[in-house]
């Protein structure tokens, strides 16, 4: 990988590669995530000058990509460089249009936010030497600047009249004291160096500072000032954010009808498993049993090793056979998140060095027993074949791309589309008994009743006729909550925090079933022009071209896949 990109680009490629650079040296949590500057001891800018240098670069890029067309003509690019160009002008567009409609001035919610993605920097930091510690506490000390320059952003929002909810900043401020009563910042030093103790603790304890200091302005300050704002965004911010995740325009109209016509199918499958697990019962009820008297873990330290151990499997089983997999992204880690964290499983990608491997990780949520049935296919997701072979294989090929492409150029409806085609794969391929596969059914129906309902919160939209709950009524949080619990083996909790989640980040928890519809679309679409030609679909090569493409938005992914 290259230390540097070319300073007057001649492709859309190196144009793209020379921006995530410009883009690391103004935020360092770019550079940190993408273990570019391993030592980064600078936190982001997250002031409204901050987002005003990234919008200003957004635009130059595009300028220049403008002027690189020109020079190319119509013919001019391969199909490398014709999909860098597409997804450059798609990406940096909405992140345009995000900026001008003030999205980041009101970006308050219980997952990926910037105040967990401050935290999160630690995570993703070398910690294997002094110098490495050196630079945490340096870092550490830094933590309330952060989020100093974060209530500036907020404070300019307000002076627009563009607020969060009151709920998720009541979220958040939870979140922050969690934090700090479980000793987040004092923990995550201890695991450093004697020599550095007494320097690590001071900074500790200043981000500590800087945490209380920040709920203290969320509670005291901008909460009240938060009281009038609706949780809904309506259709027009919803529109724009759907972009933002998926870069696809949306027929909202079609996308809720189609998830609820998948909700209805896939619930159809439980009932007839739920007959199966425990005669007479529900699925929900069949999912109680499996809590009881399923295979369950017990211990937080054994339950990682069983997933480490399920993801090690995968690679064995699947390398040769139905994916090609590179050596260093056999390397994949299994962790327990960090209190404070949303409800969900989540992964963090390898450095584009592979120094630091593809993580996946999981929120306990003081649990210490675990039933296996809704972590296996949820561990093929997040991990084998899901986020890990996905993009770990993007780092893989970043070379023949563009860094840009293998990263930041990602968008939710393809990243997530592929993981939940992953868990539809291992059900395929057998690896599903039927405990594994009811947890399987829950995790789709999730992601249908996902789409159903934050369409129906954010653009408050009329609950079916057909609908078990509240038919003909108008969706409120409230209503979803209920439905979503009507449905779901997961604990409550979970599906409190995820309705908050629907209601702080629209058009993001879309994008998992829609991806999912493009990449089988995109499956069916090759194989039918294979057969068309009278030649033999390969799968492990389709897999692997596929895999190969690097990030596309939702409109040009089925397209894309199709062509193979």
């Amino acid at each position: 990988m290259p230390n540097h990109a070319p300073d007057r680009p001649s492709t859309p490629r190196q144009l793209a590669d020379r921006f995530v650079h410009d883009l690391a040296e103004l935020d360092p949590s770019v550079a940190t995530g993408l273990g570019l500057n391993p030592r980064d001891d600078r936190v982001p800018d997250l002031s409204p000058e901050g987002y005003q240098a990234k919008a200003d670069l957004a635009s130059a890029v595009l300028a220049e990509l403008d002027a690189l067309e020109r020079e190319a003509g119509p013919e001019g690019w391969d199909d490398l460089e014709r999909r860098c160009a597409t997804l450059l002008r798609d990406r940096l567009g909405v992140q345009l249009e995000a900026h001008a409609a003030g999205e980041h001035l009101r970006e308050v919610r219980n997952i990926f936010g910037p105040p967990q993605a401050v935290r999160q920097l630690f995570s993703m930091m070398p910690s294997s030497t002094e110098e490495d510690w050196g630079a945490v506490a340096r870092r550490m000390a830094r933590v309330p600047e952060a989020y100093r320059s974060w209530t500036l952003t907020l404070d300019e929002g307000s002076r627009r009249g563009l607020f969060a909810a009151p709920l998720q900043v009541r979220t958040l401020i939870g979140q922050l004291t969690e934090w700090n009563d479980t000793g987040w910042w004092q923990e995550f030093v201890a695991a450093g160096p004697a020599s550095r103790q007494g320097e690590l603790v001071a900074a500790a304890e200043t981000a500590a500072a800087g945490t209380v200091e920040l709920r203290d302005y969320l509670q005291d300050t901008y909460l009240p000032a938060t009281q009038d704002t609706p949780d809904a965004v309506g259709a027009e911010r919803y529109r724009l954010n759907a972009r933002r995740w998926m870069g696809a325009d949306l027929d909202l109209e079609e996308a809720y009808a189609w998830g609820w016509a998948e909700y209805q199918q896939i619930h159809a499958q439980m009932v007839a498993l739920a007959e199966q697990i425990l005669p007479g019962s529900t699925p929900v009820e069949a999912m109680r049993h499996l809590d009881e008297h399923g295979e369950i873990i017990h211990g937080v330290e054994e339950v990682r090793q069983t997933l480490q151990q399920m993801m090690d499997r995968a690679i064995a089983d699947l390398d040769g056979t139905h994916f090609d997999i590179a050596e260093p992204i056999k390397h994949v880690e299994a962790m327990i998140a960090p209190a404070g964290s949303a409800a969900a499983p989540y992964y963090s990608r390898p450095s584009i060095d592979f120094s630091r491997p593809g993580r996946t990780w999981l929120p306990t949520m003081g649990r210490t027993s675990f039933p296996m049935y809704d972590l296996v296919s949820t561990w093929y997701h997040e991990g084998v074949p899901g986020h890990h072979l996905q993009l770990a294989q993007w780092v893989h090929v970043a070379p023949q791309l563009s860094i840009y492409q293998t990263s930041l150029g990602s968008s939710s409806g393809a990243t997530e589309g592929w993981a939940l085609y992953a868990e539809r794969l291992m059900d395929e391929l057998g690896y599903l008994d039927a405990e594994a596969r009811m947890g399987y059914l829950d995790c789709q129906i999730m992601r249908a009743i996902r789409v159903v309902i934050d369409l129906g919160m954010h653009l408050q939209l009329p609950i079916p006729a057909d609908s078990p709950i509240a038919p003909g009524e108008t969706w409120t949080p409230e209503l979803a909550n209920q439905f979503f619990a009507a449905h779901s083996g997961r604990p409550q909790e979970f599906i409190d925090s995820e309705i908050i989640r629907y209601l702080g980040w629209p058009g993001q928890a879309i994008s998992y079933k829609l991806g999912e519809r493009a990449w089988l679309a995109g499956r069916e679409g090759a194989k039918a022009a294979y057969e068309a030609r009278g030649e033999e679909f390969d799968l492990k090569a389709w897999h692997m071209k596929a895999l190969s493409l690097g990030a596309l938005g939702l409109d040009d992914l089925e397209r894309e896949l199709s062509a193979l």
